[in-house]
């Protein structure tokens, strides 16, 4: 009896103490972050919302682990018990160090994705470079201090210590083996460095893949997630922008140049249409009065082929640009030239000889009336 309420004692201190210790880890853990904000906020909100936005959460779990930690050792409790708390503490603590990793890479780039941002300047590539980078890389980072966590933690335990040893025994067999599983994983993560370093496409970058055009809104550690124009997301695999060509309309600049391909008659005056397309580029603020010009690129036996040149600051307003034009220009024509819009000639040579004859056969016919008379 004296045993068992000896051993109710103990339970009862310890379980005091822990509560008591996870309490003031969380009043401690108010406070750090109080002073934090308060210090940061002197020097800018960016890194102030990072840290309350990413940090703020693990913290709440780390304070009262670090504190369960460095008082365990003084509990009166018995060695069995003290070994089985000690194991799921130290298995919490390997964890928060990796997640402590995990969100100091988050507040690192959600700090420099914040300050380069691309709200300011849709053409600055300096800033779609450093995101583009950050992103990809945050990604490889917390994909391998992941894999680094779960692989310690395993490693405590005894039986799959000695599993990876036998493992580590016969290394060349079980590298072939993960190497062969963890082939897709391996390529994309290697793609993902390539593109962070190499840069053949950056986010918001324009680009062309498999005839689809679109904008580069994600980019992820397998795959990259582009905006076509009609909002429809087109998935593509990570490793196709390393095997495969595709267009990238922003990849030094993101001005274009553009073709409008209009066809007319012989008898169109092109000084005419010239200056016409000139004054509709003037008058719009599609236009970036870089380039613009319209040539005869073409005549067949039919029609002549015009191209009109115009360029624009980014691939939306250069789409709009182009239908403007054409748009114009067909009405343009239509209006002032009607007589210069394409038909085919051998049917109006044909309709202009029948109507010629039905105006002699009435003559021809007046003319045998009158002699007969």
């Amino acid at each position: 009896m004296h045993h068992l309420l000896g051993d109710t004692r103990h339970w009862v201190i310890g379980g005091s103490v822990l509560a008591g210790v996870i309490v003031l880890s969380l009043i401690l853990h108010k406070l750090a972050f109080l002073i934090v904000k308060r210090l940061f906020r002197k020097r800018g909100a960016l890194l102030q919302h990072a840290l309350t936005a990413r940090a703020e959460n693990p913290a709440r779990f780390i304070f009262p682990l670090i504190g369960l930690v460095l008082t365990l050792p003084f509990l009166p409790i018995s060695y069995n018990v003290r070994v089985s708390v000690q194991r799921v503490l130290g298995l919490g603590v390997i964890a928060c160090v990796g997640w402590a990793v995990i969100v100091l890479a988050n507040v690192i780039s959600d700090t420099l994705s914040a300050r380069y941002s691309t709200d300011v300047a849709a053409d600055d590539l300096t800033a779609r470079r450093i995101r583009t980078q950050t992103q990809v890389l945050r990604r490889i980072v917390v994909m391998i201090v992941l894999f680094i966590t779960a692989g310690v933690m395993l490693m405590t335990f005894p039986e799959v210590r000695r599993v990876g040893v036998s493992l580590l025994a016969s290394a060349g067999l079980a590298g072939l083996v993960v190497g062969v599983a963890a082939r897709s994983t391996l390529s994309s993560l290697i793609a993902g460095v390539q593109i962070a370093l190499t840069q053949p496409m950056r986010l918001d970058d324009a680009v062309v893949v498999d005839g689809e055009w679109g904008w580069i809104e994600e980019i992820t550690t397998t795959y990259v997630v582009i905006r076509i124009w009609d909002l429809r997301r087109l998935v593509v695999p990570l490793s196709y922008f390393i095997d495969k060509p595709f267009q990238n309309w922003t990849r030094t600049s993101a001005n274009l140049l553009g073709a409008v391909l209009i066809y007319a008659d012989y008898r169109l005056p092109v000084d005419d249409v010239r200056e016409e397309l000139h004054r509709l580029l003037e008058a719009s603020d599609l236009w970036d009065k870089q380039a613009w010009g319209l040539q005869v690129t073409d005549a067949t036996d039919k029609t002549i082929q015009l191209r009109a040149l115009v360029s624009a600051s980014d691939g939306s307003r250069l789409w709009d640009l182009r239908c403007y034009i054409r748009e114009k220009l067909i009405a343009y024509i239509g209006e002032k030239h009607p007589g210069a819009l394409p038909f085919d000639r051998q049917a109006t040579i044909q309709n202009e000889s029948d109507n010629q004859l039905s105006q002699r056969e009435p003559s021809a016919r007046t003319a045998r009336s009158a002699q007969q008379k």
